[in-house]
């Protein structure tokens, strides 16, 4: 494989900043370089730094960006996510290992013959207050999360079901809406269309139902400490915002019995080199996905510690179709055909290299299309065809608009490091030099929902369900987590079109040729099928790098016997 297009020292030095913990500082500085970092223990060594497990049953995990909002129909991201599935549960859970649905505030359910129809039965269960969670909590949490002006961000997963998307757009009524409480055990919901995987969509935070009472009597201020309400094995006690958030045990939960845990203190925080350092120090049990920078990988895969399994996720940059120059396919392609995506498989070291728009390897048996492959030859003569060549037919770098292009990006080390390979192959291979710009979370979700941005904006996907469908059904709606303006009516058909099937293999092979419509028309660029690439310690047990990497905290204990280890 190629190097990437630029040089990067091995012998990085990274300085640890003290990080104040509730006023205490978590550990001194220390300067190691990689060498160093693989030096400092023994080479047959199990594991990565400290291994003293923390007192009793609490966990201190890193979970990124500080969230955007502790609703769950207010956040959209990862790292709200984490934090949702401590506070809330759904009709369903994601399985530990596997990340299929498993049964939560529902006991059971059953479809109709077509997957057209699912009624759930609930369980008895309690909010955190005591109050009983009923069927009318789902019917209630639902057209909230629907109404037009709550302007949620993920309604369009809700589309599936019956009248969401008409009410969503303010084109019809929140009675109207496919969902119902038979009684106060049992919700149902009638769908627009058959949707196989329904079980397994209601896990997604959208979903989990909220507090009617608390949202009444706080508004916005439901999810603070003293006002908020919850449903799932944890409450929050503490939120410090850039600090920490604090959760304890509900002892209102309804399998509060199997719940080990005591407390979790999650840290909201984003420089990769200073988690790693904490997490060697041994002030952190645990975090998230994607975070040990490439050049320690080779030595942390010899580890207990390192998690690094296939993702149901990828890593794309969108593009603003309703803008120029990206409102040019032609553009949109030379710029997707000028990456090396291989060369960047290589330096980040966990990930693979994709030209679809789906992961690869995660459904067995999905035939997947290709999309177009590096060919920077190409690409040039493809602007040059935009109307961007000199006299002699040769692509003229001044010529294109450059002013009118940006790769924006949230800030992480990992972000970084990927938008300036990237920004260096559009150097290298079409002689334009893009400006980067990047932007704190919750600023930039909204400032890229908007298609504020200019050109290309960086972005990932994680399933929300195991099925391809939850990838290309980003595009069935041009709001939400779109982001590229890029939704016709042709694909949206051709996606939805596929759920009728009953023969999974048909269903497979209709998806398959809805993606090849995505690909030929390049709203995207697609990079790498992610992997999970997090570390936790020996020590936590019920964490597994399953393919969503959602880890519902109720299974997560503190094994204090290094022979269980």
């Amino acid at each position: 494989m190629r190097k990437p297009a630029f040089a990067l020292s091995v012998a990085f030095r990274f300085r640890l900043r003290a990080w104040r913990f509730g006023g205490q500082v978590g550990a001194a500085v220390l300067v190691l370089s990689v060498a160093a970092a693989c030096t400092t223990q023994a080479d047959n060594s199990r594991y990565f730094g400290k291994t003293v497990p923390p007192e009793g049953q609490n966990l201190r995990y890193i979970s990124g960006s500080e969230p955007e909002s502790l609703d769950p129909q207010v956040s959209s991201g990862q790292p709200e996510a984490r934090l949702h599935l401590g506070l809330y549960d759904g009709l369903t859970e994601y399985h530990p290992e596997t990340a299929q649905p498993i049964p939560a505030l529902a006991e059971r359910w059953e479809p109709n013959a077509d997957n057209s129809e699912f009624t759930f039965h609930l369980r008895e269960a309690k909010w955190s207050n005591g109050d009983p969670i009923t069927a009318h909590d789902f019917v209630y949490s639902l057209r909230r999360g629907l109404a037009p002006e709550f302007a949620a961000r993920t309604a369009y997963l809700a589309y599936y079901i019956k009248g969401a998307q008409a009410y969503n757009e303010g084109k019809g009524k929140a009675e109207d809406v496919g969902v119902t409480a038979v009684d106060d055990r049992t919700v149902k919901f009638t769908l627009a269309q058959p949707v196989p995987f329904f079980p397994g969509l209601v896990a997604h935070q959208f979903f989990r139902p909220v507090p009617r009472k608390a949202i009444e009597a706080y508004g916005q201020a439901w999810t603070q400490p003293e006002h908020i309400v919850t449903s799932g094995a944890f409450i929050l006690k503490v939120w410090k915002p850039y600090n920490k958030l604090v959760y304890v045990r509900n002892p209102q939960y309804w399998d509060a019995a199997n719940v080990k845990l005591d407390s979790i203190t999650f840290y909201p925080i984003e420089d990769a080199t200073t988690m790693m350092n904490l997490y060697k120090a041994g002030d952190i049990d645990a975090l998230y996905n994607h975070i040990p920078p490439a050049s320690w990988i080779d030595h942390l895969r010899r580890t207990v510690d390192h998690m690094d399994k296939p993702e149901c996720a990828i890593d794309y940059y969108m593009l603003n179709t309703l803008k120029p120059p990206m409102d040019d396919i032609r553009v949109r392609k030379a710029f997707n055909m000028s990456i090396d995506k291989a060369g960047l498989a290589a330096y980040q070291r966990t990930i693979k290299p994709l030209t679809a728009f789906s992961p690869e390897g995660i459904f067995p048996g999905y035939p997947q299309p290709v999309g177009d492959p590096f060919d920077p030859l190409r690409a040039k003569r493809l602007l040059v065809e935009a109307g961007y060549g000199d006299a002699s037919g040769t692509f003229d770098p001044a010529k294109f608009p450059i002013s009118e292009v940006e790769l924006t990006y949230n800030t992480t080390e990992r972000n970084r490091q990927i938008a300036e390979y990237v920004q260096a192959q559009w150097k290298q291979n079409l002689g334009l030099t893009v400006p980067l710009k990047n932007m704190e979370w919750k600023t930039f979700l909204d400032y890229r929902a908007k298609l504020e941005y200019k050109g290309v904006a960086r972005t990932g996907w994680v399933g929300d369900y195991m099925d391809p469908y939850t990838f290309l059904d980003l595009f069935t709606t041009k709001t939400g987590d779109n982001g590229t303006g890029w939704s016709p009516p042709e694909f949206v058909a051709a996606v939805r079109a596929a759920n009728s099937a009953q023969d999974p293999a048909k269903r497979y092979e209709l998806l398959a040729k809805a993606e090849k419509m995505l690909l030929d028309a390049q709203p995207v660029i697609p990079l790498a099928t992610s992997s999970t690439n997090w570390m936790k310690k020996p020590y936590v047990k019920g964490m597994y790098p399953n393919p969503v990497t959602m880890h519902a905290w109720k299974f997560v204990y503190i094994e204090h016997d290094p022979a269980k280890w």
